[in-house]
């Protein structure tokens, strides 16, 4: 009897390695030896999973809930998350000389958003190396400001946490009120935007800037993620700066210009699917939670440790607004042409995410007793894998606790996957007669 095979592709198979890696997590989450007190097998599987997908929504306060040894294993699947389950095998099959085949190269196209296979084995390898090298620094450059209020071995430990969380742009902290108390702290402000910008850039900016070096022969995708990245972070900056200066429950309450620039530098970075604060975000005007709620759906860059629908993605749907309004045919940027493949990707890529928000809101519209905005504010940053909240996660019901979790899953794999199973599938060659439909 012949014995039978199933035969997943590269998007189902990427989905099934990280439900396994969240199961496993759950799993060792709810061991006595991960916890000061039980918690549900709910909570276990929703820490698990904020962060396997690097979000940092939590159900449970981090620091009170999870022993060292609960917290180590928060950090292990973010690393796993941020990075990818296929980055460490390949360097896992490396060490061991095994030969990496086409299918596990189009696990691995299809984890970090790459358009092709070719090099991806020397960019996984660059890249495991290069993350690895930038937390251990930034590890370094923490300890120096924690260790004097920490002591040695928290200093160390605390350093090397958020170093793993911040790069890859997961927002779990060892603190109660995540970075609230470095508010206007330099080191801590620059390191850790430093590694959570860096890992939400995208790793194909990242190689293309070591290898090409100056900004004129970089990709176009590398030249938009660069410009773009830097206009909104400091208009961003800027728009929360003014809407929060005379809120005296955020900006308002402290003493200095350098303390309230510091903050509304973090707060205005952080949406960009990190996840850290230094100001209480429940506490904000509501035009700045609208904002920052703009700044969640977009997300970080293609290829990154980052949420949200990507800049990029953002970038050509705009592109193709304005073409259409200008009466033009192609969208074109820089000299460059953008195909109609890469536009109609991005329109489902953001049409999905919003398909996904809205059907989340409406249904935690039922089942939570809450504010719309507290509602729409979770269920954005859960689907940016930003982490960012108004306090309303750990007051969720079971099903709002699932609820979240799926799209915090989906948020990290789903548009991204059916986008590219939808890009991958052949058109027919068969051409029907064109007909008008009547739109607007």
């Amino acid at each position: 009897m012949k014995k039978q095979y199933v035969n997943l592709n590269p998007s189902q198979l990427l989905i099934l390695i990280f439900t396994l890696c969240i199961i496993s997590g759950t799993i060792l989450l709810r061991l006595p030896i991960a916890t000061t007190n039980s918690i549900t097998w709910v909570d276990s599987f929703f820490t698990a999973t904020s962060a396997m997908t690097v979000t940092g929504l939590i159900v449970v306060d981090t620091p009170v809930a999870f022993t060292v040894f609960g917290e180590v294993v928060i950090a292990i699947l973010i690393q796993l998350g941020g990075l990818g389950i296929m980055s460490f095998a390949v360097m896992i099959y490396i060490m061991l000389g095994r030969r990496i085949g086409i299918k596990e190269r189009l696990v691995i196209k299809q984890a970090l958003n790459q358009t092709s296979i070719g090099g991806i084995i020397k960019l996984v390898r660059n890249l495991f190396f290069f993350s690895l090298t930038v937390e251990l620094i930034a590890m370094l450059f923490l300890s120096i400001k924690w260790i004097p209020d920490l002591g040695w071995i928290k200093g160390l430990y605390y350093s090397f946490f958020h170093a793993i969380s911040a790069f890859n742009n997961a927002g779990f902290s060892l603190w109660s009120d995540s970075l609230m108390g470095y508010v206007g702290d330099p080191i801590t402000n620059i390191i850790i935007s430093g590694l959570f910008i860096i890992g939400g850039i995208g790793f194909t900016v990242l190689s293309d800037l070591w290898h090409k070096k100056k900004f004129r022969k970089l990709s176009l995708h590398s030249k938009l993620m660069i410009v773009a990245t830097f206009a909104i972070n400091i208009t961003a900056m800027f728009i929360i700066f003014v809407l929060e200066y005379n809120n005296y429950n955020t900006l308002g309450s402290l003493s200095t210009l350098s303390d309230k620039l510091w903050a509304s530098y973090f707060q205005a970075v952080t949406p960009r699917t990190a996840g850290f604060n230094t100001l209480d975000i429940g506490s904000l005007e509501e035009p700045t939670l609208f904002f920052m709620l703009i700044l969640m759906f977009i997300g970080a860059g293609s290829g990154s440790t980052g949420g949200g629908i990507k800049l990029t993605t953002f970038i050509i749907i705009v592109l193709a607004v304005l073409t259409f309004l200008k009466g033009k045919r192609e969208i074109t940027i820089a000299e460059r042409t953008i195909s109609q493949t890469y536009i109609l990707r991005s329109l489902a890529i953001a049409s999905m995410g919003m398909f996904f928000i809205f059907t989340a809101i409406f249904i935690l519209s039922i089942t939570e007793k809450a504010p719309f905005l507290n509602v729409l504010f979770e269920v954005i940053s859960a689907f940016g894998t930003v982490g960012l909240s108004m306090g309303l996660t750990a007051e969720l019901s079971i099903i709002g606790k699932i609820i979240i979790t799926l799209i915090m899953f989906i948020g990290k794999l789903g548009p991204l996957t059916l986008a590219f199973s939808l890009a991958s599938s052949k058109d027919k060659k068969i051409k029907y007669p064109q007909e008008e439909i009547l739109t607007g």
